[in-house]
C-alpha cells in the first residue's frame, strides 16, 4: 500500500487566496455583516458600562453620597447586563448564521468540484485526503464558526471599547493600558509564524492517517485473505504516531505562547496600578477613575486571553478552510471535443457501431513516470464475456477502468464499438458502458429512488423487474415499507451483498451495451459471493462483459480468461484450455481450489 506523495495531494489555498475568497463572500452579504457588527458593538458597550459606573460609585461613596447613588448604580449595572447578554447572544446567533451560509456555499462548491475530479487525480491524492477535507476539515470550520468566531468578535470589540473607555477616563490611564498591546503583539508575532506550518502539517498528517485507515477498512476481507493484517496495522500505527507527534508539537508551542500572554497581562495591570497611584496622588484623576481603569483592564484578561488562546483553534480552522478552498478553486478540466469523423454523429458525439471493446497497445501511468500497464492488447467481441485474473497489483482494476473510459490511457488506444471513449460525451459514454466496483454505495432515501438514479424515468414495475432479474426482489419487498423503505444513511441498513445487488439492478435499469465488473463480488463473503455471481450473470446476460475476477469461479463461466501479471498479458484462452496448459492460470486455480 503506497502513501501519496506531498506533491500528489490535492492543493491547499494560500493565505491570500483564502482571504480573497472570504472577503468576496462577506461583500455579498454586507447587510448581514453590518447588522452583526452593530449588535456586537452594542453588546460590548453594555459590557463596559458596569466597570465605568463602579468608578463613579467609588467616588460618590468617598464623598459620602446617599444610598440613592447605590440604587442608581445597581439599576445601571442590571440594565447593562440584560442588554449585554441579549446583544451577545444575538451576535453569536448572527455570526453562526452568517458563517453557516458561507460555509454551506463552500461545502457545495467543494463537493461539486470533487465529484468532477478525474479519477487519476483522486488515485494519486488518495481517498483519505479528500475524505478528511469534506469531513474532518468541514467539521473543524463548522465548529469554529459556531463557537470560536463569535467569541473572537466579542473579544475584539470589548477590548477596543475598553481601551476607548480608559482613554475617556484619562488619556494617561489609556496609555498605561496600551502598554500591554505591544507585548500581546510580540507574543502573537512569535506564535503565528510558527503555528501556521504546524497546523498545516497536522491536517496533512490527519489526512494520511485517514488514508491508511480507509484503505484497510474498505479492503478488510482482502487484507485477511492475503494475510496482510500485520503490515497494515504497522502502517496505521506509523501514520497515527506521526499524527500524534505533530499534535504534541502543536501543544508544546501553544503552552509556550500562554507564558508570553501571562507576562503581557502582568505588565499591563502593573503599569495601570502604578500610573493610577501616581495620578491620584497628583490629583490628576480620582480614585474612582483609577479604580475603573484597573477594573476595565482586569476584565479584559478573559476576553483577551480567550482571543489569544483560541488562536490555535483559529489556526486549525484556517488550515482546514484553506484545504477546502484549495479543492473548490481547482480548475475544471475541459470536456473532450467530440470527433465527428470517428463515427455517425448524434447529440453528444459519435455513436458506437456495436458493443465490441478493443484495447490496442494500452499503456497507463498514474504519476506520469511509473507504468501500471505495459502495452496491453485485448479484444472483447460484442456479447462475449472475458474474465481478468491475476495476483494483487497485476493491473486488473486499472485495465478495467481504462476499458470503461474512467481512465484515459497514457499510450495506445481504446475503442468501444469502434469509437474512442474520449470522443464521446459523458452522458453517451455512460449510456453505452457501465462499470461496477466492489465499493458500492447505497444512497440515503427510498429504495426505489436509489435505483432510479440509473434511470430517472423508470416505473415501479421496471424497478421491480430489475430487482427480480438480479434475485433481489424478494428481500426488497420484505422490507418494512417495501420499495419505499428508506435505506442508506439513517435508514434501513442493507448487507454488503444486498448493496451489490442494488448496484447490479441499477445496471439492468441503465441497460448499457457493455458492462465492466471490477471485483463486484469480492467483499460479500463466500455465501454472499455465490449469490452475487448468479446476480451478476443475470444482469450481464447478452451484454459485452469484462469481469475482474476476485473469485476464480467467475472465470470458469467466461468465454475467455485473460491472465495479467505486472501490467502485461501472460496468458489468455478458455478456462479448460488454460488449465490443460499448466501455466500461470493453472497454478492460480490450483491455489484457489486448495485453500
Amino acid at each position: 500500500m503506497s502513501t501519496p506523495r506531498e506533491g500528489d495531494l490535492l492543493p491547499v489555498a494560500d493565505g491570500a487566496e483564502t482571504w480573497r475568497w472570504l472577503r468576496a463572500h462577506l461583500r455579498e452579504r454586507r447587510g448581514t455583516v453590518a447588522v452583526t457588527l452593530l449588535v456586537g458593538v452594542l453588546g460590548a458597550t453594555a459590557s463596559v458600562i458596569p466597570a465605568y459606573v463602579m468608578g463613579i460609585l467609588v467616588d460618590r461613596v468617598r464623598e459620602q453620597a446617599g444610598t440613592s447613588v447605590i440604587v442608581a448604580v445597581a439599576v445601571a449595572i442590571a440594565l447593562s447586563a440584560l442588554v449585554g447578554g441579549a446583544a451577545t447572544g444575538l451576535t453569536s446567533y448572527l455570526v453562526a448564521k452568517l458563517g453557516g451560509q458561507i460555509l454551506a456555499a463552500l461545502r457545495e462548491r467543494t463537493v461539486a468540484r470533487a465529484l468532477t475530479l478525474p479519477l487519476t487525480r483522486l488515485e494519486r491524492a488518495g481517498k483519505g485526503d479528500l475524505l478528511s477535507r469534506v469531513s474532518a476539515d468541514a467539521a473543524e470550520v463548522t465548529r469554529a464558526v459556531s463557537d470560536v468566531v463569535p467569541a473572537v468578535i466579542a473579544s475584539v470589540l470589548l477590548g477596543t471599547l475598553s481601551l476607548a473607555a480608559m482613554v475617556g477616563l484619562d488619556w494617561r490611564l489609556g496609555l498605561a493600558g496600551a502598554v500591554s498591546v505591544p507585548l500581546y503583539a510580540l507574543a502573537l508575532r512569535w506564535y503565528l509564524p510558527r503555528a501556521a506550518p504546524h497546523y498545516a502539517r497536522e491536517r496533512v498528517a490527519v489526512a494520511r492517517s485517514s488514508q491508511r485507515l480507509v484503505e484497510s477498512m474498505q479492503g478488510v476481507r482482502t487484507v485477511h485473505a492475503y494475510r496482510l493484517e500485520a503490515s497494515h496495522l504497522r502502517a496505521i500505527e506509523t501514520a497515527s504516531h506521526e499524527s500524534k507527534e505533530v499534535s504534541v508539537g502543536v501543544l508544546d508551542l501553544f503552552t509556550r505562547f500562554v507564558g508570553r500572554v501571562n507576562r503581557a497581562e502582568f505588565c499591563g495591570l502593573t503599569t495601570i496600578l502604578v500610573a493610577g497611584f501616581l495620578l491620584v496622588r497628583a490629583d490628576a484623576v480620582t480614585v474612582g477613575e483609577a479604580a475603573a481603569a484597573a477594573v476595565l483592564f482586569h476584565r479584559l484578561f478573559n476576553p483577551i486571553g480567550l482571543l489569544l488562546f483560541v488562536f490555535d483553534e483559529v489556526q486549525a480552522a484556517g488550515a482546514s478552510l484553506a484545504r477546502l478552498v484549495g479543492v473548490a478553486h481547482l480548475e475544471p478540466e475541459p470536456e473532450p471535443e467530440p470527433e465527428p469523423e470517428a463515427g455517425p454523429e448524434s447529440e453528444g458525439g459519435p455513436a458506437p457501431a456495436d458493443a465490441s471493446l478493443d484495447l490496442t497497445d494500452v499503456r497507463f501511468s498514474y504519476d506520469g513516470s511509473t507504468e501500471v500497464l505495459h502495452g496491453v492488447t485485448l479484444r472483447v467481441p460484442a456479447g462475449t464475456r472475458v474474465a481478468l485474473v491475476g495476483s494483487t497489483g497485476a493491473g486488473k482494476s486499472t485495465l478495467a477502468a481504462v476499458a470503461a473510459g474512467s481512465l484515459n490511457p497514457t499510450g495506445g488506444g481504446v475503442l468501444i464499438g469502434g469509437v474512442a471513449p474520449s470522443s464521446l460525451s459523458t452522458a453517451r459514454l455512460r449510456g453505452h458502458v457501465a462499470i461496477i466496483t466492489q465499493e458500492t454505495h447505497v444512497f440515503a432515501g427510498p429504495l426505489v429512488e436509489d435505483l432510479r438514479l440509473a434511470r430517472p424515468g423508470a416505473t415501479a414495475e421496471q424497478v421491480a423487474s430489475a430487482l427480480e432479474t438480479v434475485g433481489a426482489l424478494s428481500w426488497a419487498l420484505a422490507l418494512p415499507e417495501g420499495l419505499d423503505t428508506v435505506v442508506g444513511e439513517g435508514g434501513h441498513e442493507v448487507s454488503p451483498a444486498q448493496a451489490q445487488q442494488l448496484a447490479l439492478a441499477r445496471l439492468v435499469l441503465a441497460d448499457p451495451a457493455v458492462a465492466v465488473l471490477d471485483e463486484a463480488t469480492a467483499e460479500a463473503g463466500s455465501m454472499g459471493a455465490r449469490v452475487l455471481e448468479d446476480s451478476a450473470a443475470a444482469a450481464t446476460l447478452g451484454r459485452t462483459t469484462l469481469v475482474v475476477a476476485h473469485r476464480l469461479t467467475q472465470a470458469v463461466s467466461a468465454d475467455r480468461v485473460v491472465v495479467l501479471e505486472h501490467g502485461r498479458i501472460v496468458e489468455e484462452g478458455p478456462h479448460d484450455r488454460l488449465i490443460a496448459a499448466g501455466g500461470r492460470y493453472a497454478r492460480l486455480w490450483e491455489a484457489w481450489e486448495s485453500r
